[in-house]
């Protein structure tokens, strides 16, 4: 049987749902939903569902994919059956046949945006434009793998596209970042403008997804 896949954005006070607690919070959606799907085989079988690309908690989203195996509902069903049985927040927008591979997703956008309590800082939008310019910008991440526990990223490979915008309050960031393998999260991106350009820190910042595309920057579906 084929592979399906939910597009769903999360927003509002979903944003603070943890990945592993939308994974559960989907699983019994659907049973709520009657909506039968695949499950694993086994003694303790359990719904056969993934998010390929795990969001961070505290990132809002219009472009979120979960991958699973619709049995016996018309696709075109699904969303409404869901939306009614999800929590606000989450919204899905269609069910559909699963084409391409996970691997092709290659980046994703997302604009960040940086809030000044007193307004943005005279000079700021041309120091972080500088800063994203640079030939190398090294930072250090946490790693699991490492010994010391951290690991040191070099972020410009990792950013295909920047734009850079200031408005009256804020710093609008429009990040175009490797997905995976590796994948590069715009908190480093903050992270580094803070440390790099701290007269320029942000006293918050917001981080919506906007899309995930393939290597020619088109919508993955």
């Amino acid at each position: 049987m084929p592979k399906h896949r939910l597009a769903f954005s999360k927003a509002d006070t979903a944003k603070f749902i943890s990945h592993l607690d939308l994974m559960r919070t989907f699983q019994r959606s659907f049973l709520r939903a009657g909506i039968a799907i695949k499950h694993t085989e086994g003694f303790n079988p359990h719904a056969f569902v993934s998010i390929p690309l795990p969001l961070s908690v505290g990132f809002s989203s219009g472009c979120e994919v979960l991958e699973c195996q619709v049995l016996d509902t018309p696709l075109d069903q699904v969303p409404a059956k869901m939306n009614a049985a999800l929590p606000a927040g989450i919204t899905v927008q269609r069910c559909y046949e699963a084409v391409r591979p996970v691997k092709e997703l290659c980046y994703v956008n997302y604009i960040v945006t940086l809030d000044y309590e007193s307004g943005a800082p005279f000079g700021a939008e041309t120091a972080i434009r500088d800063l994203l310019a640079r030939e190398s910008l090294v930072v250090a991440k946490r790693s699991k793998k490492a010994k010391s526990g951290q690991v040191e990223v070099d972020l410009i490979p990792l950013i295909a596209r920047s734009t850079v915008e200031e408005r009256r309050d804020s710093i609008t960031l429009d990040l175009t970042l490797r997905a995976q393998n590796p994948g590069l999260n715009p908190e480093l991106v903050v992270g580094a403008i803070r440390r790099e350009c701290p007269e320029h820190a942000p006293d918050f910042a917001c981080f919506h997804r906007r899309a995930v595309l393939d290597r020619d920057f088109q919508v993955w579906e």
